[in-house]
């Protein structure tokens, strides 16, 4: 408590008693643990409720005012942190690294971040309805929650020993002489569970930060969180979603494997053309044109079976970035961590292969360039893979064999239903 009267705004604090100085508490119950202070006329009770397997502490303070004057005070909660990366930090060696730093949410932005380096630039202060602050840890999170009915005041700043805190100041409120006062808040240091800070408090579960593919990530979550409750494994269940995306995309992807069955069927057409205009560029691209026109060829169709699944994947790896729920989930074997990197480098190179087997069924591109760059492919991938979430490369291996098998039967039965072309 803080204001004119409050106990914690002085250097001095006052010194709170307990009954007793061990307390334990089993899953289910709900422990109160009381400490009390008396301050001239007033006695202040500060009352801790936990609740056993939860990792919510709804926090009371209240105030017996036996003294003639009125006792004005308003309730504060306050988080501190430095900005070094906690040791052992499991983070990703490639692509977005987890935030660390504050938010909280406002009338303009239910998520809201107040990074260190603005904390750094200067103080950050804001008027909100109930709301709440906190500061992310990847996986987890530390924040107050204000009182919804409140207008609170938050704020933000760096100290002068180069720590910083956030906190909120709730309204003033008066004790008349005589009577007695009741301020509360909740505080909840944990994990960023989805469904726990959903029903905390409006916007908490933002927290868990999807990045731009939130609106695909989302659901996918919630699908692959299905799926989990089905069969209890989640490598399992990111098998079966790759599939059901798979399922879904099918129609597109045998479009573009058509296309592709077409191109090998005008190859050898092609090869003839650029031997003959192996001088002339411009005449080539021409004829190129004007033969892929005349047999009803898309040249970029191929390319489709590559960048359909590629929003799934980024949306998926913000998933596995960011979901606590898949932080240290075993798959089987020698997988433990479904959201660390494969340890023996087994299933990015089982994804290399995958890749070339997959290259060999495709047309050679026309220009050599291109040839060179789409052979390089599967090499690159399976190196840029060996750094990915073993979650996500089992994702990418199992949608690869699911494109090799559906590749070969639509072109195979491409192939045997075209007429031969004429030379």
């Amino acid at each position: 408590l803080i204001g004119p009267d409050g106990l914690d705004s002085g250097s001095e604090r006052p010194l709170y008693r307990t009954a007793r100085a061990n307390y334990e508490v089993g899953d289910g119950e709900t422990l109160a643990v009381e400490l009390e202070a008396e301050v001239g006329d007033v006695k202040v009770q500060k009352i801790f409720e936990f609740h056993g397997g939860d990792y919510l502490v709804d926090m009371i303070y209240r105030v017996d005012n036996r003294r003639p004057e009125p006792f004005r005070a308003s309730l504060f909660g306050q988080i501190k942190r430095d900005a070094k990366e906690p040791p052992g930090q499991e983070s990703f060696s490639l692509g977005p690294q987890p935030y660390l730093g504050a938010a909280l949410t406002t009338p303009d932005s239910r998520y809201e971040k107040i990074e260190f380096e603005d904390l750094d630039e200067g103080d950050f202060r804001g008027q909100v309805q109930g709301g709440w602050i906190a500061f992310l840890q990847h996986y987890f999170l530390s924040a107050w929650v204000a009182n919804e009915g409140e207008s609170n005041s938050y704020y933000g700043r760096k100290r002068a020993d180069g720590t910083y805190i956030v906190g909120y100041t709730g309204p003033l409120a008066t004790v008349a002489p005589g009577g007695q006062g009741e301020w509360r808040s909740r505080f909840y240091a944990g994990p960023k569970d989805q469904k726990r800070l959903e029903q905390i408090a409006d916007n908490l579960n933002l927290t868990v930060d999807y990045g731009f593919l939130w609106w695909l990530a989302v659901p996918l979550f919630a699908l692959l969180d299905w799926l989990h409750g089905l069969v209890g494994n989640w490598g399992v269940a990111i098998i079966l979603l790759t599939v059901l995306v798979k399922l879904v995309l099918y129609p597109l992807s045998s479009a573009s494997y058509k296309s592709m069955a077409n191109m090998r069927r005008v190859a050898p057409q092609m090869k003839r053309l650029q031997e003959r205009y192996a001088d002339d560029r411009q005449k080539l691209s021409q004829e190129m044109m004007g033969l892929y026109k005349k047999e009803g060829v898309n040249p970029l169709g191929g390319c489709l079976p590559m960048l359909l699944p590629m929003p799934i994947f980024i949306a998926l790896y913000w998933v596995l970035f960011e979901s606590v729920e898949l932080r240290q989930a075993p798959f089987a074997l020698w997988i433990d961590d479904l959201a660390a990197m494969d340890p023996f480098f087994i299933l990015p190179l089982l994804m290399g292969a995958t890749m070339y087997v997959q290259q060999l069924l495709s047309p050679t591109m026309g220009d050599p360039m291109q040839a060179r760059i789409m052979k390089m492919m599967p090499i690159m991938f399976t190196v840029l893979f060996l750094f990915f979430p073993a979650g996500l490369v089992l994702y990418w291996l199992v949608n690869s064999v699911l494109s090799v098998a559906q590749q070969w039967y639509v072109m195979k039965k491409a192939e045997a239903a075209a007429a031969p072309v004429r030379n």
